[in-house]
């Protein structure tokens, strides 16, 4: 890399940084600590990629996203999920419509999906029917309706929530649709000194103001930007062992994982641990990703990616407990038989 290709780099990456601060700026005028929900958040915008918020009710699930929302030129859409929801409902539906001439024509009306940032309000209470009509436009973007297929305009991610405590009038996610979302992200309980925060934001008389901070064609070009940030081929190898570890025949899978995984994370979880190390590189000012970003993302981008075997939800391990327990046993490099680091070329 020459040194005017180094100062360009350079640049773009202080600017990310600029934006990413700035727009954090503006979330925390309403949203009091969960840094790395917010955090989790950015990340599957930057990586064009959709996320699943889990935890109990009023934990600011909701208001998370609607502020991220605000806090964006973006176009936003709620969908409310209910057990009667349809999936027209959400897609939209073609109807039959006059025309001037007084004669009839068929008419495509767009559903919610069409937006930006589309909030999918408790997505566990919709049937499944409804649930898999938004494979198509998580994973390619689009909507076919009819014959017709309808694109979705960039930036595009669905930030769904879901409470795991209430059962009855709810439907498990299907693994194929948890699979679509590049993080699962648990939204903790705040602390003493967090709840007094939003005890002064929530009960006073005054209530702060969020303005648009981030346009559309900025987050394109730090959606481009996240894309060009290179991996050592030891890093990539790091994170492709990793995902195959999750698998019980996997050859570096712990004990915890052979005795209660059932079946491992599929190759999109790779892309999202990746795509997501990448991200977090470029938050810490680095334009290039390490084995410790692989670490620190692993949580987020696998946990909705295994899926347990009966034993292990008799004995209640919870499949982070796996995932850590691969963190900690992998080694950062893999050496062969001839004694020769794998990755490394």
């Amino acid at each position: 890399m020459t040194t005017t290709e180094s100062d360009e780099v350079r640049a773009s990456v202080d600017a990310f940084r600029s934006s990413i601060a700035t727009l954090k700026d503006e979330i925390a005028k309403t949203i009091v600590g969960n840094v790395t929900v917010v955090d989790g958040v950015l990340m599957c915008l930057l990586a064009g990629g959709h996320a699943l918020l889990e935890g109990v009710p009023g934990l600011g699930k909701t208001m998370l996203v609607k502020t991220l929302a605000e806090a964006l030129s973006l176009q936003f859409s709620r969908v409310q999920f209910t057990p009667d929801l349809m999936p027209a409902d959400i897609l939209g539906t073609t109807v039959i419509d006059d025309t001037k001439a007084g004669g009839k024509v068929f008419e495509f009306r767009k559903g919610p999906i069409f937006a930006n940032i589309v909030l999918a309000d408790e997505i566990n209470r919709a049937t499944p029917k409804t649930q898999s009509a938004l494979l198509e436009a998580m994973q390619e973007h689009r909507v076919s309706v009819g014959t017709r297929t309808h694109v979705l305009e960039e930036p595009f991610v669905v930030l769904a929530t879901q409470n795991p405590l209430e059962m009855e009038g709810t439907y498990p996610l299907p693994e194929a649709q948890l699979d679509r979302f590049f993080f699962k992200l648990h939204v903790p309980f705040p602390n003493r000194e967090e709840l007094h925060a939003i005890l002064d934001l929530t009960t006073g008389a005054t209530r702060s103001e969020r303005q648009p901070v981030l346009h559309k064609d900025e987050i394109m070009r730090m959606q481009s930007l996240v894309r060009r940030v290179p991996v050592a081929r030891h890093v990539q190898d790091y994170a492709i062992r990793m995902v195959l570890a999750t698998h019980p025949e996997g050859p570096d899978a712990p004990e915890t994982c052979r005795r209660f995984v059932r079946f491992g994370a599929s190759p999109r979880g790779a892309q999202s641990v990746l795509l997501a190390a990448k991200i977090r590189a470029l938050f810490e000012g680095r334009f290039a990703a390490s084995v410790d970003d692989v670490r620190a993302v692993a949580l987020p981008a696998l946990r909705h990616r295994v899926l347990l075997n009966f034993e292990g939800e008799a004995e209640g391990t919870k499949t982070d407990q796996v995932i850590e327990a691969i963190v900690k046993a992998l080694p950062e490099t893999k050496v062969s038989k001839t004694g020769a680091d794998v990755g490394l070329s």
